[in-house]
């Protein structure tokens, strides 16, 4: 095989297999499966591997997971899905309500809320609950306040998608992962991975041999297949999300959705009315379009450290490589949004950045760039939503 040094590193003449010598001449540890990347896509890898019996290991380059999987809004977004997407967001429900029981994950069940405040929006509701009547409920404006706890301003209707699911993502990630420790997964953190070839994994901390290895580390597979990357379109997506308290007296159950959010999932965007509304947003809110903003919004659960403040977001903005640069008229925007819609001053608490992996070319990146070497990335912004039905069908198990 043909190779080059790269930053102490070989890649290999196809561009998509990172190759480094041994550190050391100790024996490598020897697994069934090796996961790169202890976000929720590599958890849910590890999670089905180890219930089929298989001795597994997770290499993280952090002291803790803290990419993608804890920026979140820890919506559980199911509904709102179409095509294999909406079968791995089915199929990671369940797994979720079995980690809910077997993990001692709180996961709440209040459905999803979506307020529409257009007519267009109305239209879209209106022909996606007529074409999937199950657990999916249009509502009038008082329905939609009384499911809320507050009544939006503007809300002319709405609708409720009663699949969705809320866990407190910041605090799920880590529970998850210890969850796994204790059915025998072992974690190797402050590993950071040199070099992937089929059956061995160079890190930091040692080689690691396996017979399968997967690399599910989000937005950052270019770093290891730049090749693969390529060829799946995959940029880097970058978002602002806002935490502020809620206003006095609210508790809002289920995650909230608005007009924009039905411009972000397949399940509306397929919609014959979806067109009429991105006519109008273009024409009446431009802004939200170059910001692409998903006005959307929960509530931290009660058990989170930040209990009740609301996580509002988010905007929408996309590149190879991210600039370090905010600009404040993506939060301005977001909350100005969100004083219209509660009719109120919010007090910000916290602000970050979400990064995750995009492509225009479909919301999966699943390669095998050698024999026994699998790459995964959810490149559509919903890993907690299918990762758990993801990672079944990528081990096809």
């Amino acid at each position: 095989m043909t190779s080059a040094a790269l930053g102490g590193i070989r890649h290999s003449a196809s561009d998509s297999v990172a190759l480094v010598t041994a550190a050391s001449g100790d024996a490598p540890d020897r697994f069934d499966v090796a996961i790169v990347g202890a976000g929720i896509v590599g958890l849910a890898h590890a999670w089905h591997a180890v219930r089929a019996g298989l001795r597994v290991v997770v290499l993280e380059r952090d002291e803790f997971a803290v990419g993608a999987s804890i920026r979140n809004f820890g919506h559980i977004c199911t509904s709102a899905q179409s095509g294999l997407a909406y079968e791995y967001a089915l199929r990671a429900r369940e797994e979720w309500l079995t980690l809910a029981t077997d993990a001692g994950i709180p996961v709440s069940a209040p459905g999803t809320v979506i307020i529409a405040r257009r007519a267009e929006e109305l239209a879209v509701l209106e022909e996606f609950v007529g074409e999937r009547t199950d657990d999916n409920l249009l509502l009038t404006p008082t329905q939609v306040a009384e499911r809320l706890g507050f009544a939006p301003v503007g809300a002319i209707g709405g609708a409720w998608l009663g699949l969705d699911l809320r866990v407190d993502a910041p605090t799920a990630v880590p529970a998850f992962a210890a969850h796994l420790a204790r059915l025998g997964v072992e974690f190797r953190y402050r590993a950071h991975v040199l070099g992937v070839e089929t059956g061995r994994v160079v890190t930091t901390a040692g080689d690691v041999t396996a017979d399968r290895v997967t690399v599910a580390v989000g937005h950052d597979v270019d770093r290891f297949f730049p090749g693969e990357a390529e060829k799946h379109g995959v940029v880097r997506c970058r978002l602002r999300m806002i935490e502020a308290d809620a206003p006095a007296g609210v508790t809002i159950d289920p995650g909230v959705f608005t007009g924009t959010s039905l411009l972000r999932y397949d399940g509306f965007t397929q919609t014959k009315a979806a067109e009429a509304l991105r006519d109008a947003l273009a024409r009446e809110a431009p802004a939200l379009g170059e910001h692409g903003v998903n006005l959307m919004l929960t509530q931290r659960l009660p058990h989170s450290e930040a209990a009740g403040r609301l996580v509002l977001g988010d905007t929408h903005h996309y590149g190879l490589t991210e600039t370090p640069f905010e600009d404040e008229a993506s939060d301005e925007l977001l909350l100005a949004e969100f004083r219209d819609l509660f009719g109120t001053e919010l007090t910000v608490r916290r602000r970050w950045r979400g990064v995750y992996a995009s492509s225009p070319n479909g919301p999966y990146l699943v390669a095998h760039p050698a024999e026994g070497v699998t790459a995964v990335s959810v490149t559509s912004g919903i890993g907690m939503t299918t990762a758990l039905g993801l990672a079944a069908s990528v081990l096809d198990l």
